[in-house]
């Protein structure tokens, strides 16, 4: 996955279909097109509109990925650190490990400890137990601190529409 920032000039109706397709990925170009009209006043083709979002998409502003309804799977967050004494000899392919494992939904570092993170997904409890008990037989040398913890009640799944003014740059940051 690139870690470039993505460069892309944004037009007003970019972040009008940005916050649409929030609301409703599968909206078609044709009613975002009718949408732009009827609520914001932009007059475009649903052929603009299309191009538009290919646009975005080549340009990475956003990614798509299929992610499955919480009821089907137990989503689960793993979280460790790497161990200094096995890091040169064993990092990457714990890593690699990890990163393509179908388990894994999202994959990431976050500050701090820089504790090493990834969103898991597993059909029952017992198949996320043993898919830990098989990464520890594989890979326990080189882990440190690891914690689970299955994620229960999942509130919001989804980015709020709203998110999107933030990429105009006339709006104010609202905390």
């Amino acid at each position: 996955m690139a870690h470039d920032t993505p460069s892309y000039e944004f037009k007003d109706r970019d972040v009008y279909i940005l916050r649409e397709l929030a609301k409703n990925p599968s909206v078609s170009s044709r009613d975002l097109a009718d949408i732009l009209d009827d609520e914001y006043d932009i007059d475009v083709s649903y052929v603009t509109v299309n191009e538009s979002i290919r646009n975005m998409r080549e340009a990475s502003v956003f990614r798509e990925a299929i992610v499955p309804n919480e009821e089907y799977f137990l989503f689960e967050l793993f979280e460790f650190k790497f161990n200094p004494e096995y890091f040169a000899d064993t990092w990457r392919e714990t890593m690699e490990h990890i990163r393509d494992d179908d388990h894994t939904l999202m994959y990431f570092l976050s500050d701090g400890e820089y504790q090493w993170k990834s969103v898991m997904l597993f059909p029952t409890r017992e198949h996320g137990e043993r898919w830990l008990h098989e990464f520890y037989k594989n890979h326990g040398k080189t882990v440190l601190n690891v914690r689970t913890s299955v994620m229960t009640n999942i509130l919001e799944f989804g980015a709020s529409p709203g998110l999107f003014d933030y990429l105009d740059s006339d709006t104010e940051y609202r905390f």
